[in-house]
């Protein structure tokens, strides 16, 4: 056996690869013995997929680190769910995933698994994007490999990071302010002047991508910052409902100005 490329500090203990085959062994059980795994294909259960990838992300945003590791062994299921349905069918295994993974990570890290010299995390990430570029797995674009099925908000930062990564990005962040208030002028323009619905929606698009551009160079993530916002309107809408059924009233029984004082109360309430 050839030496490993990695320090072996790093090699997982005899005991943790038995857990590993044992998790293997076990699924292609069910393959075979319950009816409902037996009768699954990557279609059925795709769309599973990506509930568990979002359930893990509610964890880590809530914290909750028993949660995140019952949510993550759901999505690692899912991994070898998919793996064993493909080798069932003689197309891979998961020997084949691992080791294609394996060796994309160590291709695309040659300042840790070479003798590459980078100066930060900025000439990583282009390197990264440049060595993707030469893989010869068919792409023809440095944006390939962003699924159009992400939500807007993610697959604006992902585009723009692609596209920062070869260097097609803005000098600094003054510059993508700039551009915001650019498109702002553009899409209160088209609103004032009623012109058409198709034009307005691609000027307020303009905005939405521009503020993710910004946001992006400040250092945040739009899609994380928006769910986020999401999540406090909610909890805030629910008291305000909360303190009205108190008093034997419903939101229709409400003014604004009072709507309004519950929700100063619910940001209250967050700040103590």
């Amino acid at each position: 056996m050839s030496d490993p490329l990695y320090d072996t500090c790093f090699s997982e203990p005899a005991e943790r690869l038995a857990v590993y085959a044992d998790f293997v062994a076990i699924v292609r059980q069910l393959r075979r013995d319950c009816p409902w795994d037996r009768e699954q294909t990557h279609e059925s259960v795709k769309h599973l997929l990506i509930e568990e990838a979002y359930e893990a992300v509610e964890a880590i945003d809530a914290g909750d680190w028993d949660e995140l590791k019952r949510e993550l062994g759901d999505l690692l299921l899912h991994v070898v769910f998919h793996s064993v349905m493909a080798e069932e069918d003689g197309r891979f295994t998961l020997q084949d995933v691992i080791e294609a993974e394996t060796d994309k990570l160590v291709r695309r890290h040659p300042h840790v698994f070479g003798d590459v010299q980078v100066r930060g995390t900025d000439e990583v990430l282009a390197n990264w994007e440049q060595i993707k570029m030469t893989e010869g797995n068919g792409r023809t674009s440095a944006l390939d490999g962003v699924p159009r099925q992400l939500p807007a908000l993610l697959r604006a930062h992902r585009v723009q990071e692609k596209a920062a990564g070869v260097g097609f990005d803005f000098p600094d962040r003054e510059a993508a302010w700039a551009k915001v208030e650019e498109e702002l002028a553009e899409f209160r323009e088209a609103v004032q002047e009623a012109a058409p619905p198709e034009r307005q929606e691609a000027e307020f698009g303009d905005v939405l991508f521009a503020l993710v551009n910004y946001a992006r160079l400040a250092g945040i993530n739009a899609e994380n910052a928006l769910r986020a916002t999401n999540d406090t309107f909610t909890r805030r809408f629910r008291h305000i409902e909360q303190r009205l059924a108190e008093q034997g009233r419903t939101l229709a029984q409400a003014d604004l100005a009072e709507m309004d004082r519950f929700w100063e109360e619910a940001k209250s309430l967050e700040q103590e």
